[in-house]
């Protein structure tokens, strides 16, 4: 398993602990992670405002992988997202297919057709799959108490995304969760959004969606949230301090990546999981488990 890694945006710049601890999954699980130095925006924060703009950013992108006869792995469901719906248009509409081209070939590059993209974690739940994840796990996680996140963008579209997982009733997560010995905690409003997409314009009512949430996890007697999308950790993890002065209440739930909790059963430490980064400390949950 070769893909080129897809960094985006927002994890270079506020979540190297999702980075560091993917790649240490990832060596682990036999994936292959190309850094392809080129890489820009996926596009998704133009696509409102300039849906050429976009569709260039994508193709780009798309194009620079299948020069180097690779698939693509991105690490966040927005960017996940915002390629797979690019690929998906270019190959419906052709006239915007020449105009994306036509710029391209200013850089030299020509977007033919798209190379197979897929979210990190579907790539663990689909190609690398249980049996291979659980002979790496050193160590048992029972008596973690975990939630799951999806958020928007994991699965939906789905008709772009190929229906590897139900988006009415999801489950791939919890299953690779599942797999540490971890339980699996359910609970009212699993499948809300964020808050994160309306940040940059009304941050009270983006807040107020997050601490719905939040309200439901701690309802639900969670030790902790795991999810798998940088900006989605920005708002439960980066601003649940925030909300709790704001709201004056208190929430201390530790929110982990889909590879930090994979990470932890394989017996890696906490800085080669960047669990040290994580802004809601872990270090007197995870206590028993290092």
């Amino acid at each position: 398993m070769k893909y080129a890694l897809f960094l985006g945006c927002t994890i270079p710049a506020r979540a190297r602990n999702y980075e560091l601890s993917a790649r240490r999954v990832a060596e682990k699980t036999g994936i292959e992670l190309v850094d392809v130095e080129d890489f820009i925006c996926c596009g998704f924060p133009t696509k409102a405002g300039d849906m050429d703009a976009s569709l260039l950013m994508a193709a780009y992108n798309l194009a620079l992988a299948r020069k180097r006869n690779l698939d693509l792995c991105a690490l966040c469901s927005s960017c996940t997202s915002a390629l797979s719906e690019a690929a998906h248009h270019l190959l419906e509409n052709e006239k915007d297919l020449e105009k994306v081209n036509q710029r391209l070939s200013a850089v030299g590059l020509q977007y033919e057709d798209s190379p197979k993209i897929r979210h990190f974690g579907r790539v663990l739940f689909e190609e690398v799959g249980a049996e291979r994840i659980k002979e790496h796990f050193v160590k048992d996680l029972s008596g973690l108490k975990i939630a799951v996140h999806y958020g928007c963008h994991y699965l939906k579209p789905s008709e772009i995304h190929g229906g590897f997982d139900d988006p009415e009733n999801p489950n791939s997560l919890e299953a690779l969760v599942a797999l540490t010995g971890a339980t699996v905690v359910d609970y009212a409003g699993k499948k809300t959004c964020c808050g994160g997409p309306v940040l940059p314009v009304d941050e009270k009512l983006a807040m107020k969606v997050t601490k719905g949430k939040l309200d439901n996890l701690k309802k639900a007697g969670v030790d902790a949230l795991c999810l798998v999308c940088p900006f989605c950790s920005v708002m439960y993890d980066g601003n649940q301090k925030s909300i709790e002065t704001l709201y004056e209440t208190e929430y201390k739930i530790p929110v982990l990546y889909l590879t930090q909790v994979l990470g932890m059963a394989m017996g890696f430490d906490r800085k080669e999981l960047g669990l040290n980064m994580n802004v809601v400390k872990t270090k007197d949950l995870l206590k028993p488990y290092f």
